[in-house]
This record gives C-alpha cells, structure tokens and sequence, in this order.
C-alpha cells in the first residue's frame, strides 16, 4: 500500500495556509470574521526570505587523516568534507570503513534494516574518478550516510519498522535521497525506527543505545540516532512528529535538528500526521546537520506543503549579534541533571553572549491537541485497522498503535476541527513570542515546549551537553523562528566549539 504526503495537505498543511488561520482565528474571537487586515499581517509569516545566498561554511583548509579507521569513522561530515576535496581520503575507502563497522556492530545495536553494500561501493568509485577528473559536487560529495527506514527507495524494501509492512516493496525514490544522491551523497544502509514512527521496537526487537546496551535508543528515528552514535555513518536522515528526533538524539548523545515544517520535502516518506511530520539530518554537530539541510531544503512539486524559503547560513556572520533568551523557569529547581543545561548558559554569558529571560507561556493547553496526531494517524493507517493487519504488530499494549488508531475513530469531526482552531491560534501566539528573539534556549523536555513546537512548526536543534548520573547522554535544545534555522546553526556551532559534549564517543565502539 503506498501512502502519499499530499492527501489532505492541500485544505490544512500548507503551513502558509495555517498561518493565515491563525491570524484569521485570532482577530475572529472578537469579530466572528477573517478581515483584510488578518490576512495583510499574515503576510510576514507565509513569505519568508527567498533571496538565496552562497553558503560560506568556514570550513577548515586542512584536516588531518587520521591513523586508524575508528578515528577516520568518528569524523565530522565538515573534516571529511575537507578530507574527500584535497584527495587525502577516498569515499571508497571511507565507504569501506563504514561498511565493516556496520557489518560489525549492526547487529549488537539492532539498528540495521538494509545493508547497500553493492550499490553504495559502485556510487563511492564513481565519485573519485568523478573527483579525479575535477568534478566536485559539493561538501558531501563522496561521504557515505544512511536513512530511517520509512524512506522510499526502488528495488529495496522499506518496511517503516512494523511487521504488516516487512516485506514491502515501493518502486519510487524519495526526494530526500534523490537530492542527498545528485549533492554526492552514498547511501549506504536503511536504519530502524519504532514502528509506524513510534518508540525504539521495531519487527527485528529493539534498537540499542551505544551509551548502555541495557536501554534502548528511543524513537522513533532510533536506528539512525544509533548508528551515528556508534560511528556507522557520519550522518543519517531521520523524521519527527511529536519529538522523533529530538528524543533519540538526546539518548544517544548525537545532535539532531528539527527543520521547520515544510522546509524538506516528506515525497516518498511514510505519513503519519500529514500537518505534523518533519524531516530532518542527526549526525555529529551542528554545522554537519546545516551542510545537509543546504541539500535538501526547498520546494518539492511532490509535497505540496513545501514552502519556498532561503537558507543562508554564513560563517562569517557574528553569532554576538544574536538576541538569545532562555526559558528561565525551566532552568530552576533540582530535576535530573538540570546542571549541564545551566553549563550551557554559563558556557555562552563566558562567551559574552547576553542572555534574556522569559516564560514559555500561552493561552492553548497542547496537551489535548495531540490528539490530532491519532486522527491522522488512524486516517493514515485506516487500512491497517480494518484488516485487522494491527494484530500483526509487536507492541499492542494500551498506548500502542493497534488501540490508539481504533480509539481515534471515536474523536468526532467536530472536535478535530476545533482541535484545529485551537492549534491555530497557539501557531500565532509562538509566532508572537519568538518574533522577540533569535534564538531560546531550552531543556530539550521541560514543561510542554517538545509538544507546542512540534504543533506549531518551529524549528529546533538538539545538541548534547553532558551526561546524567547513570551514564546516559543529556541534551539542550534550540528553537527558532520559522525558516530561521541558521541562527540555530550559528549558536550551536559556538557551543560546540566551545566545548567537547559532542565528541564524546561511546566506549564499546570506540575502537
């Protein structure tokens, strides 16, 4: 059964079209109407920046090759970036590198769906004689990376992690892996995820976290948090709906950024929320995660809710001009390694960063409005129940998918739409609190930020800062305004290079 991003993107998706909403329900609590001036103010929220500019990466002009095949593995995508270009390593041989770690660890992480051993061999020769014949296509040219396995690719199965699905079979390319291959990118392996894009157990069991193989990776995009954890590939592409990136990243010890919603094309990918399913890279560090959103950005024909915006990330930029408020009241108290997301403020004031306080607050609870996502879930996946295919998933406890999608039959219409009236209004009220600033910081699961600015398309940067007493990754997190996502690059980069949170490597793969 092949499932297409556009079904009801068109009447609700299109984030511009949400975003006149907004405004429109907003002035239309007091005057019953949508008014001229609802829509004029909408116009700054729908037209984003489409002046696009070269990239200036400030990448390094020299990288050292390391020694040994880990280190080489454990790489940045910018160093190996630097590494393919001056010819001092080959994608074959880092694409053979990986492809042993792989072979190697795999199977410990359960993280692997897919192994593309033939096909990524062929593409990583291809590249250098293309290298050496002086055609370069870009920083991620020649650099192998993987995929979360609801990603579409012809003559390869894509199973989205659940038992009905393991075996099928979709004869078309996903736009994200059309551009990463025409940029140079070698697509080496289909990584786990949680089934239908829910948790870390998956048909094959469940994905490993490479920190404590005790525990699992999280979800939903667990198998390619994992496998960039373990150094199996130096970026890999995952998707969020309610935090599918952002919590992987944080357990896995790897940064993951979410895009705004409709900055990367979803053709090709599984729907399961058609007004809420983002995606996005998690690889190593903020500036990798910003060499690959420069690839897959843009407007997609195939995805209608796509929206046409520039990224002009510029490392030249001064990361002091930004106006940075925090979430002061998340930052308070005694909660499980609160210390390491006060290290992150005390890293950037050392910096000369001036720090603004403010309060995350609205007058939307988000809580109830998840409950769009199982409308459109059971929507999404109405087949399944009716067949009664659900009996074949892993999980069927209370929360699984089975009764999730059978429960949100019962949600009435009526009350889906004014689910939607309400996500409308908390869309514009973020809009206005954020419009403040450039860049808040935030602990990645404090209060209700993960669920409210999933809701509202905000973008968000997951960036490891430390580690909990049991040994486990923690993180803090960036959000954005919409179509901003360069101011999070710019602060991330600074924390990074500022501090080694996001060097750290796992021990058991270290070698």
């Amino acid at each position: 059964m092949i499932r297409k991003n556009n079904i009801l993107s068109i009447p609700f998706l299109l984030f511009g079209a949400a975003l006149v909403l907004a405004l429109g329900f907003t002035l239309g609590r007091s005057t019953g109407e949508i008014t001229p001036g609802s829509i004029d103010g909408a116009a700054e929220l729908i037209y984003p920046d489409q002046n696009q500019q070269l990239h200036d990466w400030g990448l390094p002009k020299e990288v050292a090759l390391p020694e040994k095949d880990h280190d080489i593995a454990f790489l940045p995508v910018s160093d190996l970036s630097v590494l393919i270009k001056s010819k001092k390593l080959s994608s074959e041989r880092l694409t053979q590198i990986y492809l042993h770690r792989i072979k190697t660890y795999s199977d410990t992480l359960a993280c692997l769906v897919t192994l593309m051993e033939e096909s990524a061999l062929k593409k990583a020769r291809l590249l250098d004689q293309e290298l050496a014949a002086g055609k370069y296509r870009g920083p991620l040219h020649g650099i192998p990376y993987g995929i979360k396995d609801l990603f579409s690719v012809p003559d390869t199965r894509t199973t989205w992690g659940a038992t009905p699905y393991k075996d099928q079979v979709l004869n078309e390319t996903s736009t994200v892996v059309q551009k990463l291959d025409e940029a140079g990118g070698i697509l080496i392996g289909k990584f786990t995820l949680g089934a239908l894009a829910m948790g870390d157990v998956w048909f094959g069991g469940v994905t490993k976290n490479p920190w404590n193989l005790k525990q699992g990776a999280s979800g939903s995009s667990a198998g390619s948090a994992s496998a960039v954890s373990a150094g199996l590939v130096p970026y890999a592409i995952g998707t969020e709906t309610l935090g599918s990136i952002v919590s992987p990243s944080t357990r896995n010890g790897v940064t993951g950024l979410r895009p705004t919603f409709g900055r990367i094309s979803r053709h090709g990918a599984m729907a399961l929320s058609w007004s809420m399913d983002k995606v996005g890279p998690i690889s190593r560090s903020a500036l990798d995660n910003a060499l690959v959103l420069a690839v897959l950005h843009g407007v997609d024909q195939k995805d209608p809710s796509t929206i046409p915006a520039a990224f002009n990330y510029s490392a030249k930029k001064e990361v002091k001009t930004l106006k940075v408020g925090y979430f002061s009241s998340f930052f308070e108290g005694t909660r499980t390694a609160i210390e390491n997301d006060r290290a992150v403020l005390d890293l950037l004031r050392k910096e000369g960063i001036e720090l603004h306080p403010l309060e995350l607050k609205t007058s939307i609870n988000p809580g109830p409005l998840v409950a769009m996502l199982q409308v459109e879930g059971a929507a999404a996946f109405d087949e399944l129940t009716r067949l009664d295919l659900d009996d074949q998933m892993v999980a069927q406890h209370r929360n699984a998918w089975p009764n999730i999608f059978r429960s949100a039959r019962f949600i009435p219409a009526v009350e889906y739409v004014q689910m939607s009236r309400q996500r409308s209004i908390l869309i514009q009220e973020m809009h206005e609190l954020l419009k403040g600033y450039d860049v808040i910081i935030t602990p990645s699961f404090a209060g209700q930020q993960l669920q409210i600015t999933n809701l509202t398309g905000h973008p968000a940067l997951c960036l490891p800062n430390g580690f909990a007493a049991n040994g486990t990754p923690t993180s803090i997190t960036l959000l954005g305004n919409l179509f901003e996502e360069e101011k999070l690059i710019m602060l991330g980069r600074l924390i990074q290079e500022k501090s080694d949170w996001q060097t750290k490597r796992p021990p058991l793969f270290d070698k």
